[in-house]
């Protein structure tokens, strides 16, 4: 049920309407002239100030926007103010210009083929600036809002998430492994002063419409694949194996196989590294989860041998 108060915005906007479109010059294209509307009174079915209600936003239930048309369009910035991108009785704010654009229905006779008649309210949504437009496609923001998730994917096509360099111990080239000893694993770090290509934090933006999302992407932990059917999961890089260090022949403290591998062989161990990108924006935030696999490292494990006299 229409307000009165929505009513009467309605009867000023047609009033507004019939005016802008008895005055305008002829278009530019074609022989067409502007469309006959005349609502209300005088034509019984105008789509543009019909009553049917809009699709409910999810915000103030008692709208918002210039004049609380409502709508779930999100919000859009003009001029330092926020608005929606869509309203039920403008139709969708385009950034670039600062004006709604609604589609005039039905299509007026003599229109030209491949155009459209538009009403224009501009100045954000000022009834008092608007006029009247042929034109041959909407305006880019015209239609469904940006999808936020969407512009996070976007923002996170910015930035380089690189897949993590691993390395083992005990190494190959110094030296086979034994079954039942512990094996070490790690991943470079990324370096003070570089970038954070390898385990985060990154953080970058876009911005669509007037709706910019924002995003964080790190690393919350890395899965092994020992070659075996085991996978262990670390919560960071892990630590390098030095043999000079005090926990050479022990079990990493953060990161291995620490039973060791119970049967001799060759095996090609690869690391994932699970990225966490954190989004907000347009007043919702979530997260999604991307991976980066490294290339395999091999590894040669030995019987043990039991010298006997």
């Amino acid at each position: 049920m229409l307000t009165r108060t929505a009513r009467s915005r309605r009867t000023l906007l047609a009033a507004l309407l019939a005016t802008l479109l008895a005055t305008a010059a002829p278009p530019a294209v074609g022989q067409a002239d502007p469309p006959d509307v005349d609502c209300p009174p005088g034509q019984t079915n105008c789509d543009v100030w019909d009553d049917d209600p809009g699709t409910p936003g999810g915000g103030d239930p008692g709208g918002g926007g210039p004049g609380g048309g409502g709508g779930d369009g999100g919000t859009c910035q003009w001029n330092g103010r926020v608005i929606p991108c869509y309203d039920e009785l403008l139709g969708w704010f385009h950034n670039g210009d600062g004006c709604y654009y609604k589609q005039i229905e039905p299509r007026p006779e003599g229109t030209p083929d491949g155009f459209d008649w538009y009403l224009l309210t501009c100045n954000g949504g000022d009834l008092g600036s608007q006029r009247t437009e042929l034109r041959d496609a909407p305006p880019p923001s015209y239609g469904a809002p940006p999808d936020p998730e969407e512009l996070a994917r976007r923002a996170l096509a910015s930035i380089d998430l690189l897949p993590p360099r691993v390395a083992v111990a005990p190494r190959r080239r110094l030296g086979p492994g034994l079954v039942g000893l512990p094996v070490w694993m790690w991943a470079s770090p990324d370096q003070p002063g570089q970038p954070r290509h390898y385990f985060g934090p990154q953080h970058a933006s876009d911005t669509d419409r007037g709706l910019t999302v924002s995003i964080e992407a790190k690393v919350d932990r890395v899965i092994w694949d020992m070659g075996n059917g085991i996978e262990l999961t670390c919560a960071d890089a892990g630590t390098a194996y030095h043999s000079d260090s005090p926990l050479a022949g022990k079990p990493s403290p953060d990161c291995g196989y620490d039973s060791g591998y119970p049967k001799p062989g060759t095996y090609q161990i690869q690391a994932t590294t699970h990225w966490t990108v954190s989004w907000s924006g347009g007043g919702q935030r979530d997260s999604f989860e991307v991976t980066r696999p490294s290339n395999t490292v091999t590894i040669q494990i030995n019987e043990l041998q039991v010298v006997t006299q």
